[in-house]
């Protein structure tokens, strides 16, 4: 109580002077600010003294509890300066939405172009996605300490998930001629294929420019990292060394006729062989695989892909491949496993120039013994050796009609009864007259995961 006026606030928040005789002599809701809101009971209308229209702003008070309208009840803004803060508000909102739209729409324009990409290589099948933060956490960032050796397109490391599995990362060259298209050939191959003498692909990546295929890791390293290495070829004996050549024949039979596709693998040789723990051989790098329809006997190419001294004399000098390509390839390996000698670096300056030459005259002289590798002692089978020199020979044959398919390799290696046809004289026997400018020089590397991958070409 002010002399004669009594203050009252109402419960719909309007401030009341009245006299003592109860007239209103002033109240809040006459004199709305320009930042509260229009409520229940509030009047708007025209001042018939001052002739000031009257109206209420829409914005929320800056501070403090602002009132709410009741619904349904009207509201208007209140006073010049508030419809200007309107626009400016409405202009930052808009801003600010737009750029929140537009950031939310460049994102999910690159998830869908990865995924498209990602579908491209494998379909719908995202299980077999791996993120590059984890491969790069699982390699410590591609660390040299991790680092396994060297191939055509790439270097391979070893690495471990957080999970504990330990993995071998083939990592491709950014600059290499492994293109999109050889690497979705490698990804959905080997995918499909499930066996214990093939290397198992745990997934792939590609992100910032990467290209990844993540493999089982298989701690003995590569065939020929073993085989030619003078400190670590004795723990090859000969026992074996045979469960290895029938291995590679089991998983090459799984190749050409039980697997899911028929496939024609064009690079096999003992770099392309890794060896896990116990020594079992698992065939690996399909990056130049090919594979064949269901009636489809045979395919060629100008661009030829494959190694040297591994590749078979109709598809060097052709570029035809089959079934018996692969078979050729095989026999080099079963020569080189029982000797412990390379072909491609066997030199003999008085009769060969290479290791089946080498191999053909000792068989046709009845040296068997001669053919195997010195650092084997004194219990080798000589049947077992000669029959295993003898399925080499068969498939190292110059008529490709005259090598016996993988059917019969494996039939022959497990079958010591069985009775072998003679061979004829091999292909690259006496000289290797080829042309070396036509062939492909494809380096070699004695560590795991060697790979010699090249453009795969449409049939």
């Amino acid at each position: 109580m002010i002399g004669k006026t009594s203050a009252t606030l109402l419960d719909n928040g309007n401030l009341v002077l009245r006299s003592r005789s109860g007239h209103t002599v002033w109240q809040s809701f006459d004199y709305p600010a320009d930042d509260t809101w229009l409520s229940s009971g509030m009047k708007l209308g025209i001042s018939l003294l001052s002739q000031r229209s009257t109206t209420c702003c829409l914005q929320r008070a800056a501070s403090g509890p602002s009132l709410a309208p009741s619904p349904g009840s009207p509201s208007f803004p209140v006073g010049p300066s508030g419809g200007r803060k309107k626009s400016k508000n409405s202009r930052v909102k808009f801003y600010v939405i737009g750029a929140c739209v537009g950031a939310f729409l460049a994102a999910l324009g690159l998830l869908f172009w990865r995924c498209k990409l990602r579908k491209r290589i494998l379909g719908d099948d995202e299980s077999l996605f791996f993120s590059f933060t984890s491969i790069d956490i699982a390699t410590d960032h591609f660390s040299e300490e991790n680092k396994l050796g060297q191939g055509g397109f790439g270097p391979v490391y070893k690495g471990k998930l957080v999970n504990g599995l330990e993995i071998a990362v083939k990592r491709l060259n950014r600059m290499s001629g492994h293109g999109i298209e050889q690497f979705k050939n490698e990804v959905k191959v080997i995918s499909k294929l499930q066996h214990r003498n093939l290397v198992k692909l745990l997934g792939y990546c590609i992100e910032k420019e990467e290209r990844l295929l993540i493999y089982e890791y298989l701690p003995n390293n590569s065939l020929d990292s073993v085989l030619f290495d003078a400190a670590k070829r004795d723990i090859l004996d000969w026992k074996r060394r045979l469960k290895i050549i029938e291995g590679v024949a089991q998983g090459l039979l799984y190749l050409h006729k039980y697997s899911r596709l028929k496939i024609i693998h064009r690079d096999l040789k003992t770099s392309n062989v890794l060896l896990d723990a116990d020594l079992n051989p698992k065939i690996s790098d399909f990056g130049t695989a090919r594979i064949f329809g269901e009636n489809e006997m045979r395919g060629s190419t100008k661009n030829i892909v494959g190694t040297y001294g591994y590749m078979s004399p109709e598809y060097a000098m052709d570029g035809i491949f089959s079934e018996k390509s692969d078979v050729f390839s095989f026999g080099v390996m079963i020569l080189e496993i029982i000797s412990g000698k390379k072909n491609t670096s066997f030199y003999d300056s008085d009769r060969h120039l290479n290791l089946i030459g080498h191999v053909w005259d000792l068989w046709t002289e009845g040296r068997i013994l001669e053919i195997t590798d010195s650092c084997l002692d004194e219990n080798i089978s000589i049947t077992e050796a000669l029959q295993y020199v003898h399925v080499g020979l068969l498939c190292v044959q110059e008529n490709a009609a005259d090598r016996p398919t993988m059917s019969d390799v494996v039939s022959m290696l497990l079958k010591e009864s069985m009775v072998l046809a003679t061979p004829k004289r091999p292909a690259f026997a006496e000289i290797m007259n080829l042309n070396n400018t036509k062939l492909p020089q494809n380096p070699e590397s004695s560590s795991v995961n060697a790979v010699t991958i090249s453009d795969v070409q449409g049939r």
